[in-house]
């Protein structure tokens, strides 16, 4: 089964320039605890509510704080035609729980641990990927999500 057949296509987004409070907005409004930052389309960042908690709100930084001063930039995606099994690992190796969905530079999308389940692509191998998403991390410092 391919990415495209069970990805999430409209995706709520920020840019690095919007407010951490917008982001939290967001992420309420659509209840998910995370959001690609786009900016021209492309997929520069992710930030999470653990990222405004952390990174923000326990620094004493403000609502206005813009999300690039929080967001993890180095961003970990798969394309429409990459196969479910593959994304669950890709998810597995970086202890993620949601991947972008990019095509030819753009975010198209984006596919969830859920949405793998719901198609139930977990069988012994992807399942054990599952599995080691949620481990903790060897790293005390190493920013998930």
């Amino acid at each position: 089964m391919k990415v495209s057949e069970i990805m999430t296509k409209n995706v709520s987004t920020v840019s690095p320039t919007d407010s951490i409070q917008k982001a939290a907005q967001i992420m309420e409004k659509v209840n998910c605890g995370s959001t690609p930052v786009v900016e021209g389309g492309k997929v520069v960042g992710v930030v999470t509510d653990r990222d405004i908690t952390i990174q923000a709100i326990a620094e004493g930084k403000g609502p206005d704080t813009p999300v690039k001063a929080v967001m993890f930039d180095n961003v970990v995606t798969c394309s429409p035609s990459s196969d479910a099994r593959d994304a669950a690992n890709k998810m597995a190796e970086h202890q993620v729980r949601r991947l972008p969905v990019v095509d030819n530079g753009k975010l198209v999308g984006i596919v969830a641990i859920a949405d793998l389940a719901r198609v139930n692509i977990f069988t012994n191998e992807s399942g054990q990927a599952l599995s080691e998403i949620s481990e903790p991390s060897r790293h005390s410092n190493a920013v998930r999500h």
